[in-house]
């Protein structure tokens, strides 16, 4: 169908992320913790401390955290940039801390990790390669200055170079590792959540076609009974008035009129007909239903239904908008990257119903075949596709129909064919899952409710 390959997320205009009171709140939590390990370094391990130093730099950061609380709301975030300023500073009052405090000889040096994790989580990755930058030349610049540790007797605390050297390699690499993983991870959720909102979308929309297909309908047949009181009544005043013409002109206008609004709402209610009173369908009547706005577009739709089309045993469905949805995203990926011919096959048997949609194009890449169906997924091309002149598409045809599919209860199956068959979708249900008892007859007529 298409050539596809894996899209980037495209980067999200600037907006508000993180709250600032979250980041004053951590910043709290970590002078507690710099103050406490430094009382029980210097009162329990008697080590010889730039204590007054330290405190210092401790103390900067009560300070910016005062003025933050005192100066901003609550409520307010931080953009991108905001964000990236307060972790640096966060990190570059850590890595100060850590010169004053013996370097790489330092257990604590693996916090300097923290600042680039966050960066990974909410920022972009332009931020997260500065921050992770910055944090390996921090620790490389620690492996040489610094100022030592030593115990309230003179004794020189040191870390055998060979420990310190290493310590050093495992921050590298937990910076690199951390930094990718994380980001990894927070771009795939992103592409997830905005991909199910999109679903959303797609499935409400079509929710709202069926639901407006039925009120149209319910509208031309309660105005039925009016207008053909109103079209009786002014043709019996019509003949009555023959002998005053102004006044039966004024009558046939009126029952004209009639006849035009009755011909609009049935006009208007063939689309929603169906949906008001045949809820169920046949299955090869819901596959038409679902192909019909590609069957115009210049490609050869062939339908292949098994046999002769019998509504007796072929199964009754009902038209559930997530299916036409799904199976119309199917049929127009086919339309667009087809040459000549989209064919459809629908098969059932007793225990599953299975649809195959084929097309007569280049088919899908051998090596994207295993993701088709996830999101974000599209045609990378530095020219215009001419079979899709215009196109921009998110890659989220598939995905969608995919999503609304197997929430049917469908199991979907991407694979090229064989000879002129390009790609082929086959999508099959149970068919305990998809087929419906038919109604004994038209059914209660109920009134429409939210």
């Amino acid at each position: 169908m298409t050539d596809i390959s894996p899209d980037p997320l495209s980067p999200r205009p600037a907006s508000p992320l993180i709250r600032l009171r979250t980041l004053i709140l951590l910043r709290w939590w970590a002078i507690v913790g710099q103050a406490s390990a430094l009382i029980v370094a210097d009162q329990v391990y008697r080590l010889d401390l730039e204590l007054g130093l330290c405190f210092l730099v401790i103390g900067v950061s009560v300070v910016s955290n005062l003025v933050a609380g005192f100066v901003f709301s609550e409520t307010k975030r931080l953009s991108e940039d905001d964000t990236l300023l307060v972790v640096l500073f966060d990190m570059l009052q850590l890595a100060l801390l850590l010169y004053l405090t013996g370097g790489m000889n330092n257990p604590f040096t693996i916090l300097i990790v923290g600042p680039v994790t966050v960066s990974a989580s909410a920022l972009s990755g332009r931020a997260t390669l500065f921050l992770g930058v910055t944090a390996i030349i921090i620790v490389t610049l620690l492996m040489q200055f610094y100022l030592p540790l030593r115990t309230e007797h003179g004794l020189l605390l040191m870390v055998p170079d060979v420990f310190r050297f290493g310590n050093w390699v495992a921050i590298v690499i937990a910076v690199v590792f951390l930094g990718v993983y994380s980001r990894r991870i927070v771009q795939e959720m992103r592409a997830m959540s905005d991909a199910l909102q999109a679903t959303q979308m797609a499935l409400a929309r079509e929710q709202k076609l069926t639901d407006l297909g039925g009120v149209v309908a319910a509208a031309a047949h309660e105005l039925g009974t009016p207008l053909a009181t109103i079209k009786l009544t002014s043709a019996e005043l019509a003949e009555e008035l023959e002998d005053r013409p102004e006044l039966r002109e004024d009558a046939l206008l009126i029952r004209a009129q009639a006849d035009r609004c009755r011909d609009i709402l049935r006009s208007m209610g063939r689309a929603g007909k169906d949906d008001l009173h045949l809820r169920r369908a046949p299955l090869t009547a819901l596959v038409e239903e679902a192909a019909e706005p590609h069957i115009g577009r210049g490609k050869d739709i062939r339908f292949d239904h098994g046999g002769p089309v019998d509504p007796v045993t072929q199964p009754t469905v009902l038209r559930r908008p997530e299916i036409i949805h799904g199976l119309r995203n199917l049929v127009q990926n086919a339309v667009d990257f087809a040459r000549e011919t989209v064919a459809i096959e629908t098969r059932w048997t007793e225990e599953r119903i299975t649809l195959r949609i084929m097309d007569d194009g280049r088919g899908f890449p051998p090596d994207m075949i295993g993701r088709i169906g996830e999101p974000f997924i599209r045609r990378r091309a530095t020219v215009p596709d001419p079979r899709r002149p215009g196109y921009e598409g998110m890659g989220l045809g598939l995905f969608i129909a995919k999503t609304l599919l197997e929430r049917s209860g469908a199991d979907l199956t991407f694979a090229n064919g064989a000879d002129t068959v390009g790609a082929l979708v086959e999508v099959s249900w149970p068919r305990a899952v998809l087929e419906v008892s038919a109604p004994p007859g038209l059914g209660e007529n109920r009134l429409i409710s939210d």
